[in-house]
C-alpha cells in the first residue's frame, strides 16, 4: 500500500535537493581526479570546483577568487569568526560584538574568548539594537572590533538592516561578517552594496547538498591568519583537506538555480504566507506571530497559539502528514525554550507553543490548507481536555 503524499513545510531546516544537483553531484561523483593533481583527471576535478566557485560567487555578487568551501555553515563561522580575521594592515581584532539572537554556531562556535564577546539586545520583532551596538562600538579599545549579524533569523524571518549596519562598522573601523546561511537564495545579496567583509553561507538550505558551504570575503585585503583546518594547503592555504568536489559541484549547482529564482519565487512564496497566516488568526485569533512588524523573509511563519504545547502539536502534525517545526533544528531533535524568542521577550509559556512553518519552491496552498486543518483539529483536542478538566 502507498503512503499518503506528505506536505513539507520546514525549508528553512534543509530544503529538498533539487533534481539538477542530483545530476551535478552524480557527474561529480564520476570525476575520478583529486583537485590537486595536475593530470588531466585531476584538472578535470579542479574544473568542477572552479564553476561551482563562480557559481557560489555570483549568488552574492563576488568574485569567485574570495571563496572559501567548508564543510557547512556552522565550520564556516567558526572559520570566520576568530581574533586572526584581519585586514592587511595586521591591526588585531580583539572583541566579537553579536546579536542576542544568533544561530548557536555563531554564539557558541566562535574563536573569542568569553570575556572579550559581547551580546547585543534585539527589540520585540528580533531586530538588533542599533543604539547599544553603536555605543559598543564607539567604546575605546586597543583593538578592532568583528561585528556577527546574520542577515535574517532561522526561527522568525527577521531581516537584519545589514547595510546600516555595514555603514556603521566602517565609520568605527570595524569588520562586519555576516551570516547568511537563512537568507541565501530567498532574498538578494550583493555583498558590495552592503559592506560586508566576511559571509557565510551552506548549501543544504538552498536544494544543495548537506555538509558543503562557504566563506566569501569582501576584499583582497582580508584574510584569516590562524586556519581552523591545517594541512594540505587547499582552497589557496585557506583549508586544508581534499576538497569535497561532488558536494561543491552541487552547491555550485543550487546557487546558480537560486539565483535565478529569487525575485518571483519570492514574491510567491510571500503571498502565500500571507494568505496562511490570515487564515491561521480565523482558525485561531489569539495566535501571535512573531516578528510580524519587521522585514521578514517570505518563505517564513513563526507563531503560537496560548495554551498549546509545541511538542505535542509537533506529534499530531505530523500524523496527520505536515512536517513543520518548533523553531531550529539543530538541537538533536529537542523541543526546548528558543532563545530567539527569550531574546525577544516573549513568555516562557509562549514561547513553549511556538512553531514555524517554512515555504519553498514545491510549497502549494493546498501544502497549507493541510497544516491549517490538521493544527485546527489539534486545537479543538486541547480545548475539549481543558473542559474535561476543569469539570
Amino acid at each position: 500500500m502507498t503512503p499518503p503524499l506528505r506536505s513539507y513545510l520546514d525549508w528553512n531546516a534543509t530544503a529538498p535537493v533539487r533534481p539538477e544537483v542530483v545530476d551535478a553531484v552524480t557527474r561529480a561523483l564520476g570525476l575520478a581526479g583529486n583537485p590537486s593533481s595536475v593530470h588531466a583527471e585531476g584538472r578535470a576535478a579542479r574544473a568542477a570546483v572552479d564553476q561551482a566557485r563562480e557559481q557560489v560567487a555570483a549568488l552574492v555578487n563576488a568574485p569567485a577568487r574570495r571563496v572559501v568551501f567548508t564543510s557547512g555553515g556552522s565550520e564556516a563561522n567558526a572559520f570566520a569568526l576568530t581574533p586572526s580575521l584581519t585586514l592587511n594592515d595586521k591591526r588585531p581584532t580583539t572583541h566579537l560584538l553579536m546579536s542576542a539572537t544568533e544561530h548557536p554556531c555563531v554564539r557558541d562556535g566562535h574563536r573569542f574568548a568569553k570575556a572579550a564577546s559581547r551580546e547585543m539586545p534585539v527589540s520585540a520583532d528580533g531586530v538588533v539594537a542599533l543604539d547599544r551596538l553603536a555605543a559598543s562600538l564607539a567604546e575605546p579599545r586597543d583593538g578592532r572590533a568583528l561585528v556577527s549579524i546574520h542577515m535574517a533569523n532561522n526561527e522568525t524571518g527577521a531581516i537584519q538592516p545589514i547595510a546600516r549596519i555595514g555603514l556603521m562598522c566602517r565609520e568605527h573601523d570595524a569588520l562586519l561578517h555576516v551570516d547568511a546561511v537563512q537568507a541565501a537564495g530567498k532574498i538578494a545579496i550583493d555583498m558590495t552594496t552592503l559592506g560586508v567583509d566576511v559571509l557565510t553561507l551552506s548549501a543544504h538550505k538552498l536544494g544543495g547538498p548537506q555538509g558543503v558551504g562557504a566563506v566569501v570575503f569582501g576584499s583582497d585585503r582580508i584574510g584569516v591568519r590562524d586556519m581552523l583546518i591545517r594541512g594540505g594547503g587547499q582552497e589557496k592555504g585557506a583549508r586544508a583537506g581534499t576538497e569535497n568536489v561532488a558536494g561543491i559541484a552541487g552547491f555550485g549547482a543550487a546557487a546558480e538555480l537560486a539565483l535565478g529564482e529569487i525575485g518571483a519565487e519570492a514574491q510567491r512564496q510571500q503571498a502565500l504566507r500571507d494568505w496562511f497566516e490570515v487564515q491561521l488568526r480565523l482558525i485561531a485569533p489569539a495566535t501571535t506571530v512573531f516578528a510580524a512588524g519587521a522585514p521578514r523573509l517570505p518563505n517564513t511563519s513563526c507563531f503560537a497559539t496560548p495554551q498549546v504545547r509545541a511538542e505535542n502539536a509537533l506529534i499530531s502534525i505530523d500524523l496527520a502528514g505536515v512536517s513543520v517545526s518548533s523553531g531550529s533544528a539543530c538541537s538533536s531533535g529537542k523541543v526546548r525554550r528558543s532563545h530567539v524568542l527569550q531574546a525577544m521577550g516573549v513568555s516562557a509559556p509562549l514561547a513553549g507553543a511556538a512553531l514555524r512553518v517554512s515555504l519553498g519552491r514545491l510549497t502549494k496552498e493546498a501544502d497549507l490548507k493541510r497544516f491549517l486543518a490538521a493544527y485546527a483539529k489539534h486545537l479543538s483536542a486541547v480545548i475539549l481536555q481543558k473542559a474535561e478538566a476543569a469539570a
